[in-house]
């Protein structure tokens, strides 16, 4: 995400400045329980530090471009709502690590093992992989109280007409994603491989439920709530919004083959350790000959893949039309979702801003 989209009008360090002083409050308030408690909110730091603050400014240009102010109450509202995103966002990511069993996120190890190796390094009693699964799922439990607590505060500052609405819209997105967080399981749980478009279909359903909602769509509807939007205005960036977070996982899936891991802070790769089902690996067992398909159901979530057949796997989505068809999709999806902003009646600087972020949402390499 370009850093110049999130920066105007201080988004980025007001958003920063709201998340730190609600951390820096919860580790006041479990200070209480000694220097052990504190290592959850340490932990918390660490991976809060990062991130695009994508949702968050999707919420607060939508909020400029439906009338909201550039200062007073009602915008710092809207930032600490955005805060409100990025903390739930860190939630999902906690539990979304230990799920997948992921080793690093944004070039650091997971929650879960950073505490493993605290556990370790103290030759504590026990299991150190269970401590550390333990510990991140808490931590995750923890974020999704802090989300709580900042929305709260950031109607607090709202009045009784749009209150309301922005909760109901924030906690639908919650039990989304959390839906979405289960068909994911489900999909990898389920035989894959011998319907490739049933596979496709199931794919792109828990996208659209665990990331293209809560990334895109519900902040956009959020930021038109706090800034008072019409009813028909919600409809216009909610009809928006979906195809532009679909896109944007999408393009999450790509990275997740073929990004560089200097820049996505994962390794190469990773997504074909894990054995993600998505949309990209279900066209490519589309796309596949037999023997291609023999690959990808033998290799795909082998944790022990090594470069060389990281590489193998990579050029069966290639030479199956899987990738070049995802970026097709990707740009018909995100040419949907900009023509549906360009027609909403969004005000400026909002619209031009909301545009940007919808184009480096989808030509990102992170």
């Amino acid at each position: 995400m370009p850093a110049p989209l999130v920066d105007l009008e201080n988004l980025r360090s007001d958003v920063d400045a709201a998340v730190r002083r609600h951390l820096d409050g919860l580790a006041a308030e479990i200070s209480g329980h000694g220097d052990a408690a504190r290592a959850l909110t340490d932990q918390a730091a660490v991976l809060l530090s990062g991130g695009k603050r994508l949702r968050a400014a999707f919420a607060y240009w939508s909020f400029r471009a439906h009338g909201g102010p550039a200062d007073g109450p009602r915008r710092d509202a809207a930032v600490r709502a955005g805060a409100a995103l990025e903390l739930f966002q860190a939630a999902a990511l906690l539990h979304d690590d230990v799920m997948d069993n992921s080793d690093t996120r944004r070039g650091h190890p997971t929650a879960h093992r950073a505490f493993e190796a605290r556990h370790a390094d103290g030759a504590w009693s026990g299991d150190a992989g269970h401590f550390g699964v333990s510990a991140a799922i808490l931590l995750g439990d923890l974020c999704l109280v802090a989300c709580q607590r900042e929305l709260s505060q950031a109607l607090e500052l709202t009045g009784p007409e749009v209150a309301p609405a922005a909760r109901a819209e924030f906690d639908r997105m919650q039990s989304e994603v959390i839906v979405g967080q289960y068909l994911d399981v489900l999909v990898q749980a389920e035989p894959w491989g011998k319907d490739p478009a049933a596979d496709e279909e199931r794919a792109r359903a828990v996208l659209r439920a665990k990331s293209a909602s809560y990334s895109v769509q519900k902040p956009l509807v959020v930021g038109a709530l706090l800034a008072g939007a019409t009813p028909e205005q919600v409809r216009a960036v909610r009809a928006a919004g979906l195809p532009l977070g679909e896109a944007f996982q999408l393009r999450d899936d790509v990275l997740g083959v073929f990004g560089d891991p200097g820049v996505t802070g994962k390794p190469a790769g990773d997504d074909l350790r894990e054995g993600k089902r998505t949309v990209l690996m279900a066209r490519a067992m589309a796309g596949a000959d037999d023997a291609q398909r023999r690959l990808l159901s033998e290799r795909l979530g082998d944790p022990d893949l090594d470069d060389a057949a990281v590489a193998a796997l990579r050029a069966v989505v290639v030479d199956s039309g899987a990738l070049a068809g995802v970026e097709r999709l990707i740009d018909e999806l995100a040419g949907s979702a900009t023509t549906a902003l360009e027609s909403a009646g969004l005000q400026e600087p909002g619209r031009g801003v909301l545009l940007g972020l919808a184009r480096a949402a989808v030509d990102r390499a992170a």
